[in-house]
């Protein structure tokens, strides 16, 4: 199916949709560190634009895209950032919604925090998707349980033209692990450590894990050990000489980038795009869902004769049958 990925970044949700088999044709951020990055990575054009435009949709029917896909800017919502809606980048959420309201894709998806779940911007843009006769799947996928060692939790939001509520909540749920996914399971002893250092947002938290556990959420932040940090009592071993934080380029490993993946730029820029990065791992499970549940679907046919059918568009009580 052909697919735009807007607010795209350095393009962890194309290569996700990308590697399960959706025909990426183009992609849109504003963002020129992300974009330059993009561009060595994928052989479809990525443009710079604003999509907060008015007219920004133009470009993109152009394209006739059957699904879009796409991240908004989600610093609004973030328990990382000011959580105030009212600073501007939360309404890229409805810029989005309102994309998909004017090109009317058969298909769309949108990833944010957890947070947004619970916002009024989320609200409006579910009406304008309804408004539009999208049927609406969401849900919060914690990535490791999707084939990504890392704890990160992420709203999606799935729409299908002229489909129902909850259509793809069965394969969103079925699909996934029995158990998270460790580092070591994923990486093996690729690292070099066992135990690392990830700066906390309070030293109230832990901040030393090993490799035989999930990590914790990649952040846009990565910091060196302070001189006067103190053990924290979840912190699985003693401050030493050899403990590390993870390098940018084991950081995005940690998102389900493939060592070919190509990073370049300063080290502040590629820490952020890594840490906004949606994991290309979990960019790739929502694709396959979509694809399992398109397959499945395409399978089913009516064995009723024409005469019952006819039944069941007067009667809703009628429950037509089903053959895999």
């Amino acid at each position: 199916m052909r697919t735009v990925d807007l607010f795209c970044g350095c393009g962890g949700l194309s290569l996700g949709f990308q590697n399960a088999g959706f025909d990426i044709v183009a992609a849109f951020d504003s963002w020129l560190p992300a974009i330059e990055v993009y561009k060595d990575n994928f052989q479809h054009s990525v443009f710079e634009k604003d999509l907060s435009e008015n007219e920004a949709y133009l470009d993109i029917a152009k394209l006739n895209p059957e699904v879009i896909i796409g991240g908004p800017p989600c610093q609004d919502f973030s328990s990382a950032g000011k959580r105030d809606e009212s600073l501007g980048r939360a309404d890229l959420t409805l810029k989005f919604a309102y994309i998909v309201s004017q090109v009317r894709p058969r298909w769309f998806v949108m990833e944010n925090v957890e947070r947004i779940a619970k916002s009024h911007i989320l609200r409006k843009a579910l009406e304008i998707f309804r408004e539009e006769g999208y049927g609406l799947t969401s849900s919060v996928l914690n990535a490791s349980y999707c084939g990504v060692p890392q704890v990160r939790k992420r709203y999606f939001l799935i729409g299908q033209l002229g489909g129902e509520d909850n259509f793809l909540d069965f394969y969103l749920t079925k699909n996934q692990s029995k158990k998270p996914m460790t580092i070591f399971e994923y990486l093996g002893d690729s690292l070099g450590v066992e135990y690392f250092y990830r700066h906390p947002r309070s030293y109230k938290r832990r901040a030393i894990f090993s490799i035989h556990e999930p990590s914790p959420t990649v952040r846009g932040v990565n910091r060196p050990i302070p001189r006067t940090y103190k053990k924290h009592q979840g912190d699985v071993c003693e401050v030493n000489e050899n403990l590390r934080p993870l390098t940018t380029i084991e950081r995005s490993y940690i998102q389900t980038f493939p060592s070919t993946f190509r990073f370049k730029g300063n080290k502040s820029d590629l820490e952020q795009m890594i840490g906004n990065a949606v994991p290309v791992k979990l960019g790739e499970y929502v694709a396959r869902c979509i694809l399992e549940y398109v397959e499945d679907f395409s399978k089913k046919t009516y064995s009723s004769p024409p005469v019952q059918l006819k039944l069941f568009e007067k009667s809703s009580s009628y429950q037509g049958t089903f053959k895999n």
